[in-house]
Order: structure tokens, then C-alpha cells, then sequence
């Protein structure tokens, strides 16, 4: 229940020319607290990591830190106030079954995970060579026959090689906090949780559960890279643009700011910097700060922008710092420029005493 790593995952994937394939592990509760099922979701797109991700922060601000609470109720859309995280749309299911698991608790997982995630569920083998894992995979293709979930293969891979196993039981220990000794049954009995080579998994795993692998992943096309800062839209009044309305505050302030006339070397100097935030589309970013600092101003709350925004006329004219361009020469191009390709660094300081407040 968790997406931690996923960036240092992403990065790494990217490095190595491979596309990975996102998704988290939960274990759902009835709604006696009681165990149900555990699953593994998968995102397909952009809507459904976002689904996916609110569905974790849902289940984790259930419980205290470290822990969560998610119940199969929940992605019946039974969840309070959140009815479009029924069956998640978009994301794709891997039932995990128990290794003492009867036919019937599998029979019903099954048929609910059916009923919820139609023509996106499969129930995982996980055949790594446990005492209980031959019974078990006879009971999951009896089910899978009966109830027409497909089935896949899976490897619950914990590390790449089978000589880190003392590393994997270490790190089981230290979770556990007892020693390697005390672990007993709650270690792994085996070293299989490894990236088992193809030839070994032809071996373990049927033909048609290999394949079942390749059209998850054919799905599951979401990447981290189409992820983008998103503004409040509350921001921008009804009936302008971002453009428009940043032009329009622009104007008012500099009114402000040169009640005399705006200077022509200023005059050039905001269209410069207007153009440039234009092409850049940054004119969210601008109005966010300036929306965050015109509430501090209107509590009260004593706030400066500093740092290299003071190159810049339009947070001038934003009151958003207070360097006055005629008095100091302003060089735009080290607050925002194209190469960077990022947008420009707004620090905003506010009194600590109210910080809380703004925020």
C-alpha cells in the first residue's frame, strides 16, 4: 500500500532503456477488520495511477503512520465520499492467493474480483517450490477454470540473485526486530524470490500463464514522465486565461508600484519577462505564488520574496519581492531563462510564528 521508490525505480529504468511498470501490493480487510484478499494493482494510464495513488492515501490516513487500513468495501465504491474509486478504473488486478488458502475462500476471491475488475483480473501462480505451492496451484486452476479469471505467472521476486538471500533474511529480521535465529518460520524458506531466468520459469510455469505475463505488460503503458505540475484552476477568474489574468495583475501592480508612469526601460522589461513566462506556459506558477502571498497580506502575515526572484519586474509588480528595478540592475535570465527548462525557484519567507497559517 504504498508507491515509495517508484522515482528511484523510474530513474533507474529509464538509465537501462526499460519501461516500468507501476503498481502497489495491498492486503484487504473486511469490513470486520478481518483479512480478505491481498492484491496487486497495476496503473494502465495517468487516471489510473491517479486513482490508484488516491486509494493508497485513503487507506493510509486510516491508521497511524506506518501502517493502513483498506477494505474490499472500498473498491465496491463504498467508500466514503469517494464512489468513483469503485474498481478503480484503469488499473489491472492480480489476486495473490494464500499458500492455506481452501477451494472456497479461492472460489469466492475469485468471483468478487470478477464482479469488480471485469476483463482486468487475474489470479497469480506463484510457484516457488514450497511445500504448500503444488496443492495450491491445483486448487487456483480449478478456480480459474470454473470461474473463467485467467491465470499468470509470478515470481514475488524480493531480490535479482539467490546469493542475496542472508541479505534478505537480515533484512526480514531487522523488520521483525529480532535476530536472524528468532525468524524462524517468518523468513523465506527458500531462495526462489529471485529473477529466475526464462529457461527456469518454461520449467515451472505453463505456456499460456508466460503469455498472460506479456499482455499485462502490453497494458500497462503509464510512465512517470507524463506527470506535470498541476495549479489550483480556482486561480484564474471565469472567462480569462492564465495569460490574461497574469497580464491583467501584472498591470494593476505596476499602476502601483509607478503611480507616475511606468518607465519605458520597465515597459520592456515586463513585456520581456510576459513573452518569455508565456512561452514557457509558467503563468500558473506566477499566480499561485502571487494568490499565496495576496492571502498572507490580507491576514496580516508578514512575507518577502527573496533570492533570485528579485530579478524579476513582474514579481515586483506582484508584490511578491521588493527590489525596485530603477534602482539596482535586474538580470532576468538568472530567475528564469529557456534552458533550464524548469520553473524559475520563487522563495517566499514568512514569519514564523504564522507560518502555519499560509500554509
Amino acid at each position: 500500500c504504498s508507491l515509495a521508490g517508484v522515482v528511484r525505480a523510474y530513474v533507474e529504468a529509464k538509465e537501462h532503456g526499460l519501461h516500468l511498470i507501476i503498481g502497489s501490493e495491498i492486503n484487504l480487510l473486511t469490513a470486520g477488520g478481518e483479512p480478505y484478499a491481498k492484491l496487486v494493482l497495476l496503473a494502465t494510464d495517468r487516471a489510473a495511477y491517479g486513482n490508484l495513488s488516491e486509494f493508497i492515501t485513503l487507506a493510509r490516513t486510516r491508521a497511524d503512520k506506518g501502517s493502513y487500513r483498506a477494505y474490499a468495501s472500498d473498491l465496491e465504491g463504498k467508500a466514503a465520499g469517494r464512489p468513483h474509486l469503485q474498481h478503480l478504473p484503469g488499473c489491472l488486478a492480480l489476486l495473490i492467493p494464500a499458500g492455506d488458502a481452501s477451494f472456497e475462500q479461492l472460489f469466492g476471491q475469485a468471483m468478487w474480483l470478477r464482479t469488480w475488475f471485469p476483463e482486468r483480473a487475474w489470479i497469480a501462480v506463484e510457484n516457488l517450490l514450497r511445500a504448500t505451492d503444488g496443492p495450491l496451484i491445483e486448487r487456483i486452476e480449478r478456480v480459474g477454470h470454473l470461474t473463467g479469471v485467467p491465470l499468470v505467472a509470478a515470481g514475488d521476486v524480493h531480490m535479482h540473485l539467490r546469493s542475496r538471500k542472508p541479505v534478505l533474511d537480515v533484512a526480514a529480521a531487522i523488520r521483525l526486530g529480532k535476530t536472524v535465529a528468532e525468524c524462524g518460520f517468518a523468513l523465506a524458506s527458500n531462495a526462489e524470490q529471485y529473477l529466475r531466468p526464462r529457461v527456469r520459469l518454461a520449467q515451472l510455469y505453463a505456456p499460456e500463464w508466460l503469455d498472460e505475463t506479456l499482455k499485462i505488460a502490453a497494458r500497462c503503458q503509464f510512465s512517470l514522465n507524463e506527470l506535470r505540475y498541476e495549479y489550483p484552476e480556482e486561480i484564474v477568474p471565469p472567462g480569462a486565461t492564465a495569460t490574461s489574468h497574469l497580464r491583467a495583475l501584472t498591470e494593476a501592480g505596476a499602476l502601483y508600484r509607478f503611480p507616475e508612469g511606468v518607465p519605458p526601460a520597465v515597459r520592456a522589461q515586463i513585456e520581456k519577462e510576459l513573452a518569455l513566462v508565456a512561452e514557457l506556459k509558467y503563468e500558473a506558477f506566477f499566480l499561485t505564488i502571487e494568490d499565496v502571498v495576496r492571502f498572507a497580506r490580507s491576514q496580516g502575515i508578514l512575507c518577502q520574496g527573496r533570492g533570485s526572484a528579485a530579478n524579476s519586474v513582474v514579481c515586483y509588480c506582484l508584490r511578491i519581492t521588493e527590489v525596485d528595478p530603477r534602482r539596482c540592475n535586474v538580470l532576468f535570465e538568472r530567475f528564469i531563462s529557456r534552458e533550464r527548462n524548469e520553473p524559475p525557484d520563487i522563495d517566499v519567507d514568512f514569519e514564523h510564528q504564522r507560518r502555519e497559517e499560509a500554509i
